[in-house]
């Protein structure tokens, strides 16, 4: 082992960092097709720009992760906390998935994913700009243009859902300036087929959230279905499994260190091109507040779980959402501290100035740009404190669903044409299965906690930023003491309440207006009672918001032509569409005399195991390391089974799952986190540092075959088992 990390840490340091920062939207691919093949890509790169061709029409989104088709019978690999909520549904005390995991051993023995799960499938993407921004009136002020935008967006949508189970989206790049039309397939029907167990899937936990070196086999299998026409259908017996045109290979060899790597995905939401002022506010003001709140519900959730297993499951998925975020935010302000963002971001705006006023066009056309944008955001600052004090309020699982629901039944007196996005007749679903969901996520005990907490906080605020009617609602008016008021009211509502029960939730959305105006249920008429504070406060944040879309894209107009002038290829901030990012298998060095290496092994497993979550990996795992039983999926210059991997790679929150693919596009791994030095990757990309984290598909491979002996699956993948568990079914 000596001379092998030897070799790997000459490699380490000698591999040059190829890769720049960028998620790249597949038709920039050829444009960058230089740095790709510099980078090691084997495949011409125009072959990544066709999304419906090979490998690109093997990419899917589950609505929030990534994923990707692995076999011709509709198999998805995706990462296990990806798949959590499904696992958590599924288990009960008695048979708890989360501690033991599944193996469909045939089709027929796949579990219903949980409400709402969904495979999008990308079929095309259209640019709408102009068809969009016609339709902007040339007076228009802030909510004349929000309004304009959002009907504009509303048509083309409603056109592209005529076809039958297609679900379609306007996405909105460099902050209003280009918009694009993207023509999803809605498959409905997702089933678990594979899920190691916990302390295989979430090995390390919280504590190596974020961390380097990572030993977690992060990966899950969902199976699509559709009708037995081909189409999306609703989960039935009768459905049968989607064959797409298109799967990834799997490359069993893996890479190696220096190895090209091409991360494509779903990324969420970057930042990148913010003002030097909103990196200082989410520095100074929202990380620290969201840390803060993080915490105590975590404190909250502990404390009223306590002994209660049925409780502690279904608050399972909140609370790893919940460390997940805490960490995250903790990261954020690790990293800034000595990224020296803002002084970078001050830097640029001086010398985008500049550049502007050195012509006069320019500067008759951006000149203003700057303090344009300057002015509507500190407008939005305004009453910070009491958006973010009332989003916990309305957080709460009660009080949002009969507001939705109330909202619902206001809406549904327009024609569908005219709803709020969110709330029409292609909502309804989603609606439901939100609270399908509820019914093994929600405790009342916790609810009820989380929520007085959430009402303390609230009312701290000063009396000019509160809402008149949740104050007469709670008795905050001085003359009880506050929190006596408000948990003597909270104990009320939840004595009096029915909707416990998550069959009375979702009979809410089969009322009218009329109907739940006569309620009696205590959160029905608190959701009565608000929504008229809710509405104007969103008018106010809909102007705003509008008067962004027309500063904003003005800005980025101006910078996009400042760095074009410069040369430089510009990619859009991250928003949830499909985007590629290339880069190298490479380690790093975090700081002086501290160099980490790029692949962990079975080893390490086995290091960190103390029979304690969550380090509490199986005994049969153990034991197959310590027989160091690797079969064909041991790597010659790793010197062992590989675990997971670093890469150069530009990722962030929503390229979980992301096929991770070799230079010949046949999948090596999956994308699952980034290290503690990327956590500012949302904001800013430190080339030296800002790595991804992804499990191996050589990890993968021997978890299912030498331990959990689903030979069926790995058949279906390509791959031929090697050990006698994996060849049963």
């Amino acid at each position: 082992m000596g001379k092998l990390l030897t070799s790997c840490l000459v490699l380490t340091l000698a591999v040059p960092v190829l890769a720049d920062e960028g998620m790249w939207l597949p038709n920039q691919l050829p444009m960058i097709g230089q740095a790709l093949e510099a980078a090691g890509l084997d495949t011409p790169p125009a072959d990544f720009a066709d999304l419906t061709g090979d490998p690109m029409g093997a990419i899917v989104s589950l609505g929030g992760c990534s994923a990707s088709f692995v076999s011709k019978q509709g198999l998805v690999a995706t990462n296990h906390h990806c798949a959590y909520g499904t696992i958590q549904f599924n288990s009960t005390p008695e048979k708890n998935l989360l501690e033991n995991g599944f193996v469909a051993r045939s089709p027929e023995d796949e579990l219903q994913a949980a409400p709402g799960a969904r495979v999008y499938v990308t079929l095309a993407v259209s640019g709408v700009t102009d068809e969009i921004l016609a339709k902007v009136p040339d007076d228009a002020d802030g909510a004349a243009r929000f309004s304009a935008i959002e009907n504009a967006e509303k048509e083309l949508i409603a056109g592209c859902e005529k076809s039958p189970g297609h679900r379609c989206r306007v996405a909105s790049f460099h902050g209003g300036l280009q918009f694009r039309l993207y023509d999803q397939l809605e498959i409905r029907d997702v089933r678990l087929a594979y899920a190691p167990p916990s302390s295989i899937g979430k090995y390390g936990g919280d504590i190596d959230n974020w961390m380097w070196p990572r030993h977690t086999g992060d990966f899950s299998i969902y199976r699509a279905y559709v009708g037995p026409d081909g189409l999306p259908a609703e989960p039935s017996p009768d459905n049968v499994p989607f064959q797409p045109k298109h799967w990834l290979q799997i490359g069993r060899d893996g890479v190696d260190v220096g190895d090209f790597v091409m991360v494509v995905g779903f990324p969420g939401r970057t930042n990148r091109y913010r003002l030097a002022s909103e990196v200082d506010e989410v520095i100074t003001w929202s990380y620290p507040r969201r840390i803060k709140r993080y915490q105590e519900m975590l404190d909250i959730i502990a404390r009223e779980t306590e002994g209660r297993t049925e409780a502690q499951i279904a608050y399972a998925g909140l609370i790893s959402g919940l460390n997940n975020g805490l960490k995250n935010n903790q990261g954020m302000l690790a990293g800034f501290a000595h990224s020296k963002s803002v002084q970078r971001k001050q830097a640029l705006e001086v010398e985008l100035a500049a550049w502007i006023a050195a012509d006069p066009e320019r500067e008759a056309r951006w000149g203003a740009a700057v303090s344009e944008l300057e002015s509507i955001l500190d407008k939005q600052r305004d009453h910070r404190e009491r958006d973010e004090a009332l989003s916990s309020i309305k957080w709460n699982q009660l009080l949002s669903t009969t507001s939705r629901a109330y909202r619902l039944a206001r809406e549904s007196e327009k024609p569908n044409t005219e709803r709020k996005m969110g709330y029409q007749e292609r909502d309804l679903p989603r609606i439901r299965a939100r609270i399908e969901r509820s019914a093994r996520t929600y405790d009342a005990q916790v609810d009820m906690a989380l929520l007085r907490r959430a009402l303390e906080r609230y009312a701290e605020l000063p009396a000019s930023e509160r809402v008149p009617a949740l104050d007469d609602w709670f008795g905050l008016d001085g003359e009880l003491e506050t929190a006596e008021a408000i948990a003597g009211t909270l104990h009320s509502m939840y004595m009096t309440t029915d909707l416990a029960d998550s069959s009375e939730r979702l009979a809410l959305l089969d009322l009218d207006r009329v109907a739940l105006e006569a309620s009696e249920d205590p959160f029905v008429r608190l959701a009565v009672a608000l929504y008229p504070t809710w509405i104007e406060m969103e008018e106010v944040e809909e102007a705003l918001d509008g008067r962004l879309l027309e500063a904003r894209p003005r800005f980025m107009e101006a910078l996009l032509a400042f760095e074009t002038a410069r040369g430089t290829e510009i990619y859009a901030d991250a928003n949830g569409t499909l985007r590629a990012t290339f880069g190298n298998v490479i380690g790093y060095t975090p700081q002086e005399a501290v160099i980490y290496l790029p692949f962990t092994t079975a080893e390490g497993v086995a290091a960190k195991a103390t029979g304690e979550e969550p380090f509490d990996a199986p005994q049969p795992l153990l034991d197959a390391i310590a027989a160091a039983d690797y079969g064909p999926y041991s790597s010659e210059s790793v010197g062992s089974l590989p675990v997971c991997f670093l890469s150069d790679v530009d990722t962030t929150g929503g390229n979980s799952g992301s096929a991770t693919l070799d230079s010949k596009g046949r999948l090596v791994g999956l994308l699952f986190d980034g290290n503690w030095e990327s956590m500012i990757s949302d904001w800013d990309f430190l080339t030296d540092v800002t790595r991804s984290i992804h499990v191996d598909v050589r990890y993968m491979l021997w978890v299912m075959d030498r331990i959990d002996g689903a030979g069926n699956l790995l058949r279906e993948m390509g791959i031929e088992p090697s050990f006698a568990a994996g060849s049963g079914p």
